[in-house]
């Protein structure tokens, strides 16, 4: 079977669809800021970790028996999902508790999970 080619083969450009798509793309800033949410999904202990506390708030002692971790090597992690945003934690005397930041960071676990299952059906 011919192997069909992923590229035009001509060069001929829409400017309307160029225009209006160039207008409408995020800038550098936003780009580089949705890059860094995705450089913390490729790692499977911090999908895991969001994972878990879309289930319910947990400290890091608990976190750390679900992920089979150290203790400092779950805070290292948490601590990068803290800086941008994804996790906030609170203390309770001596035990910090951990949670997602909000509701869009389950929805976006939720979508990569669909788009993960629908990409598998295929």
């Amino acid at each position: 079977m011919k192997r069909q080619k992923d590229t035009c083969g001509i060069r001929l450009t829409d400017s309307a669809a160029v225009e209006h798509v160039a207008k409408r793309i995020s800038g550098e800033r936003e780009l580089a800021g949705m890059a860094e949410m995705f450089k913390a999904l490729a790692e499977p202990t911090r999908i895991k970790i969001i994972e878990a506390l879309s289930l319910r708030e947990l400290c890091v002692c608990d976190l750390s028996v679900v992920l089979g971790m150290s203790q400092s090597a779950t805070s290292h992690q948490l601590r990068f999902l803290r800086h941008l945003g994804l996790v906030r934690f609170r203390k309770a005397g001596k035990i910090c508790y951990y949670s997602l930041d909000d509701d869009h960071v389950s929805e976006l676990l939720s979508a990569v999970r669909e788009h993960n299952l629908h990409k598998q059906e295929k």
